[in-house]
């Protein structure tokens, strides 16, 4: 038998958080966010989850072609665009959007002939500084753009740096249009945090919503629960042995953890090979048997410890969950100083995946 650790992954949860994204961008078009593999829950598997969704975008190119091998239609946005020339004509033949956010990728689409034309997305830089073109390479780059006879429809993206904390879009949503005034074009500017706080002045023509399809809150300061969204992936195991400690007994490597008291330890078929967080300390939350509880001592490669003192019940085979349905990932993100976008993103592929309604 497999060891018990799986992760679920609910297409209705899916579903039904892209039906809110839908609601908050209104009228605007929805590109869903299906970078690094879904953010851990599957290529394909959320594909077809979010088929209301306008388009999908995401990074890599052999994801790209692994959706239109699969039967995907809608359009794709590769959210890095392409990387060397060769790879252009591959974007023309499978009707790829690449985003061009550099003097380089200019100079590579001016130059490679190719069957067939493309749409593009030109990425602004607003104060990120990430990637995008700024100051009066913005005319420039659309000027080139538009003298370009194989690009077709140009949109004008950016991406904010701070839309789920204390700076907001203000000054780069000003610092966008200031760049980009006089240019006649579509737009995309709303991540997940922005679609959630700033809707109103940041949905333009198309949204690009990432964390809260799957179930994450892309606040700190407010839940999943409360933005009205269903954790997509439980992440699930079991307890496979129970030790009794008594007081100054230790657990796990360095012996980290020390008893105060006599109490239950159970073990869990959990550990940072399968992208549970190493250094999730002492006190970080999970469920035992439908109740909280906490991980003590260090998490090891395939296993991490809990306290069962309280839960009497809870022995072997007892399940556990490590994050979704019941537990907030952004709970055991916080606990562990990461976000949930990492801990989602982080699934090791040694955990089989299974789909759920």
């Amino acid at each position: 038998m497999p060891r018990p650790i799986r992760a679920a992954v609910s297409a209705s949860a899916l579903a039904h958080n892209l039906a809110l994204a839908k609601s908050l961008a209104a009228p605007a078009k929805v590109w869903a966010v299906v970078k690094a593999n879904a953010y851990g829950h599957g290529l394909l598997r959320a594909a077809r989850a979010l088929a209301a969704a306008d388009g999908l975008a995401l990074l890599d190119l052999a994801e790209a072609l692994r959706l239109r091998a699969a039967g995907e239609r809608r359009p794709l946005l590769l959210l890095e665009g392409f990387f060397e020339a060769r790879e252009i004509p591959i974007f023309a033949r499978f009707g790829l959007t690449p985003v061009v956010h550099c003097a380089e990728q200019l100079a590579m689409l001016a130059k490679t002939r190719f069957e067939g034309s493309l749409d593009v997305y030109l990425k602004v830089n607003s104060g990120m500084n990430r990637l995008g073109f700024a100051g009066e390479a913005v005319a420039e780059a659309w000027t080139a753009l538009r003298g370009m006879p194989q690009v077709r429809a140009i949109t004008l993206m950016t991406h904010f740096a701070d839309a789920d904390g204390p700076v907001g879009v203000e000054p780069q949503l000003a610092w966008f249009e200031a760049l980009t005034r006089g240019i006649a074009a579509p737009r995309s500017l709303a991540n997940s945090a922005a679609l959630v706080r700033f809707a109103e002045a940041t949905r333009a023509d198309w949204v690009r919503p990432g964390i809260l399809l799957y179930g994450g809150s892309p606040l700190a300061f407010r839940t999943a629960a409360d933005l009205g969204l269903r954790p997509a992936m439980t992440l699930a195991s079991e307890i496979i042995a129970v030790q009794n400690l008594e007081p100054g007994e230790r657990v796990g490597y360095g012996f980290a953890y020390e008893a105060a008291r006599r109490m239950r330890v159970g073990i869990v078929a959990c550990g940072y090979a399968d992208g549970y967080p190493r250094h999730a300390p002492t006190g970080t939350p999970l469920l035992v048997a439908g109740r909280r509880t906490h991980v003590v001592g260090r998490v090891s490669m395939d296993m991490l410890a809990c306290d069962l003192t309280d839960i009497p019940e809870a022995g072997h085979g007892a399940p556990v969950v490590l994050w979704g349905e019941g537990l907030p990932v952004e709970e055991v993100a916080a606990a562990a100083g990461t976000v949930n976008y990492e801990l989602l993103c982080r699934l090791a592929p040694r955990v089989p995946v299974v789909e759920v309604p």
